[in-house]
């Protein structure tokens, strides 16, 4: 099995520091199925390409498989795990590539937190799905994606193609991110596992899926093929549905768009929208005004360019699963210095929030009472003092697209607002 990673980033041996792998080391790690062999075919100032090999040994394999699928007899003798990329592959890269999973690398963190120019190449993957599932999977991402089909036989065209693709990624992308997305997508399009999965394959999914399965539009296909097992994959839904903000407490627009419109959840374009207002803004200190479960506080996380982030909310749950989802308990002194979470009600004199270049309200003032709008103006425009404030807050105007909707979206919005209305007080 073989895997290459390419970078242009210059100088573009800076990939050795990322990978924590020397460029002029041949490096072998054993593995309890074979050996994984880092070593680099390239590596000058111009371009670098690392290369993961896995050398498989059927004996190890075939005392490890065990007896559990129906063709056991025969699968430990004739099966494609020597030379396509599978599950076999990801818990080695895993392995091998721990620590840049992980976004860690001290004599470089800068660049461990840049996206930077990448490209990726496994010669044999099985996709179950052919080249048009491996697209819906990593385009996404922000990956280019070419995925050509293999023939069954070359001398044999009338065969028809293998379920095994040719896969080169290119895309701007951070490395940690890129191998996280690899550990969990290899193995979804091969849908298939080399060891017996336990209820902590869950947590392992949403460790390496963090801040992009949430918002990813196959984010049920992956969790189920990636999973397999239902009662797995309908724990692992629920938590996603959390995370999201889609369940019974849920805004109505969030949960989905209205009748004929885009499939994208309407909390997933907001977060981008607003994203892409600060990054105009060029601001690098944010402080996110009721931040909630801290969704837009990851994103916000991944992006080096904010240097000061801040998260504020009136609930310690809802901060409890911010912390959770950052991470905050496994952060190094730089990014501890970089983030920082606040318990604390927007209506209330508060010190701590000011300082920042951009604050962000998003989808909360229809949730205080129209008589303490005031208290929280003079708190946010009067007290803070930030540069720029970016607001959201639901369109009435557009309640009538939603099928089944009496009333407001949510049963805590004390105001729903038209544009009209919603510029009169902004201005």
């Amino acid at each position: 099995m073989l895997l290459t990673i390419s970078t242009t980033h210059a100088p573009a041996t800076d990939l050795g520091y990322l990978l924590h792998k020397h460029p002029d080391r041949v490096q072998q790690f054993e593995q309890p199925f074979g050996t994984a062999t880092v070593c680099y075919p390239e590596a000058t100032p111009e371009r670098c390409t690392a290369a993961l090999v896995l050398e498989v040994d059927p004996i190890a394999l075939a005392r490890g498989r065990g007896r559990r699928s129906p063709d056991a007899s025969l699968a430990q003798y004739i099966n494609d795990r020597p030379y396509a990329v599978s599950s076999l592959f990801a818990v080695a890269m895993a392995d091998v590539f721990s620590t840049a999973r992980s976004g860690r690398c001290r004599s470089k963190q800068e660049l461990a937190d840049s996206a930077i120019d990448l490209t990726i190449t496994i010669p044999v993957l099985p996709c179950r799905g052919g080249p048009e599932l491996a697209e819906r999977v990593f385009a996404p991402l922000g990956w280019q994606v070419r995925a050509v089909p293999i023939a069954l036989d070359e001398s044999l065209p009338d065969w028809g193609n293998s379920r095994y693709v040719e896969l080169t990624l290119t895309g701007t992308v951070r490395l940690a991110d890129a191998l996280n997305q690899l550990y969990v997508l290899l193995p979804t399009l091969d849908e298939s596992k080399h060891y017996w999965q336990g209820p902590d394959e869950v947590d392992k999914l949403f460790r390496s899926a963090e801040g992009w399965l949430v918002e990813h539009p196959e984010r049920e296909l992956i969790t189920r093929r990636y999973l397999g097992h239902r009662e797995l994959t309908r724990d692992a839904l629920a938590r996603l549905g959390e995370l999201a903000g889609v369940g019974p407490s849920t805004e109505l627009g969030d949960r989905e768009a209205p009748e004929g419109g885009d499939r994208t959840p309407l909390n997933v374009l907001r977060r981008k929208a607003v994203l892409a207002a600060l990054r105009d803004l060029g601001a690098r200190s944010v402080a996110d005004l009721g931040c909630g479960p801290g969704a837009l506080l990851a994103e916000l996380v991944r992006d080096p360019r904010f240097t000061r982030i801040t998260g504020v909310d009136v609930s310690t749950r809802a901060l409890q699963q911010a912390a959770r989802r950052l991470h905050t308990d496994e952060m190094d002194d730089h990014q501890r210095e970089r983030v920082q979470l606040l318990h604390g009600a927007l209506t209330y004199s508060d010190p701590r929030l000011a300082g920042h270049e951009a604050a962000v309200l998003m989808e909360v003032i229809e949730h205080v009472d129209p008589s303490r709008l005031p208290a929280l103006e003079r708190v946010v425009f009067g007290e803070a003092k930030p540069s720029a404030v970016i607001v959201t807050t639901p369109n009435s105007e557009h309640n009538v697209h939603y099928e089944g909707l009496d009333g407001m979206r949510h049963h805590d919005h004390r105001f729903e607002w038209d544009r009209a209305t919603f510029a009169d007080w902004a201005g």
